[in-house]
């Protein structure tokens, strides 16, 4: 088969596609013939060593997918061959096959027809949304949820929730194109946070105040953010895509009696890794009753690997990135 390497740390041009033999699930594991694979700011760090974890070498990037089952291990039995999957892998999706532990994928049904794309797009950033804005966030249906780095796979996901739970969305993102996209992704308003005094906007967007933030941005952002929430708001720590850990006046959260909250979905499913099925099988759930619209992606082909992951750490793609496996099926 073949499959994405990291041998050396290093700008994506690194990689390299190389042929190695088809792993073998464990007794608790499947494996899975990849259609598509989900890619994000974090597979881009991860291949130049740059992310807070810096795993072993050889690397072999890519841990979201969609895909048709070819065999389980002897302690599976919710899953069969030949089923549709969604889920996460147990290393190295960026390739034709790749093993996913049974806590941590989802079945397709049969009769949602959901491209191969799209359902790759999912595990990662609509189960922190879900994870975020439910669990963690409280959002109640017909809150103002005011959501950064919109035009992202994480915000892009993130919009999709929030209006799946009934919330009044704002979306901020840099250019007019990432606005428009934000839109098309289902925010009710936007606004240009690279403008100064963009708070203004938010008032405008949100006369009657913004109940929660959604912060997967960090850096200069996040004072401005916070000091648009309403007394009793929650500010989400999502993640740090400007590079730069942001450092708030605690005083903040003192005069506007508001929540500072992490969420790290990461760390709770590797803490409760049941808490991967029931959020998936959540959003296959509203997906399925049509409550929840999954955002559009931006399709690459897997030979494209190096290009898209550049886009990607570039800020060039609009909503969630997905690689397509265009080899033959049981390659």
């Amino acid at each position: 088969m073949k499959a994405i390497v990291c041998e050396k740390f290093g700008p994506p041009e690194m990689l390299a596609q190389v042929d190695m033999p088809q792993p073998t699930p464990d007794d608790d594991s499947l494996l899975v013939n990849v259609h598509a694979a989900g890619v994000g700011f974090v597979d881009g760090l991860m291949v130049q060593g740059l992310y807070q974890v810096k795993p072993k070498l050889p690397y072999y990037p890519g841990s979201e997918f969609s895909g048709t089952v070819v065999s389980v291990g002897a302690n599976v039995s919710d899953v069969e061959a030949g089923q549709r999957v969604f889920g996460l892998s147990s290393g190295g999706a960026f390739a034709d096959y790749t093993c996913a532990n049974a806590n941590s994928v989802a079945v397709i049904p049969d009769h949602l027809l959901l491209d191969d794309a799209t359902v790759a797009g999912l595990p990662i950033n609509y189960a922190t949304a879900l994870y975020g804005l439910r669990d963690c966030g409280q959002l109640q249906a017909g809150e103002t949820i005011l959501i950064l780095g919109a035009a992202g796979g994480v915000g892009s996901a993130a919009i999709a929730v929030a209006k799946a739970m009934g919330a009044y969305v704002v979306a901020g993102a840099s250019t007019p194109d990432k606005r428009e996209a934000a839109l098309a992704f289902g925010a009710d308003a936007t606004i240009d946070y690279a403008q100064e005094n963009w708070r203004d906007q938010v008032k405008t967007a949100a006369p009657s105040g913004v109940n929660l933030v959604y912060d997967p941005v960090g850096g200069e952002l996040a004072d401005p953010a916070f000091r648009c929430l309403s007394p009793g708001g929650r500010f989400l720590v999502v993640g740090f895509a400007s590079g730069t850990i942001p450092k708030l006046a605690l005083n903040l959260a003192l005069l506007k009696r508001s929540a500072i909250v992490g969420v790290d979905w990461g760390g709770e499913s590797r803490a409760n890794p049941a808490i991967n099925q029931a959020l998936f099988s959540t959003v296959m759930t509203w997906i399925e009753s049509g409550i929840l619209q999954p955002a559009g992606v931006e399709r690459r082909a897997m030979s494209e690997f190096a290009t898209a992951l550049d886009d990607q750490l570039a800020g060039k793609v609009l909503g969630k990135l997905v690689l397509e496996n265009t080899r033959p099926k049981n390659a």
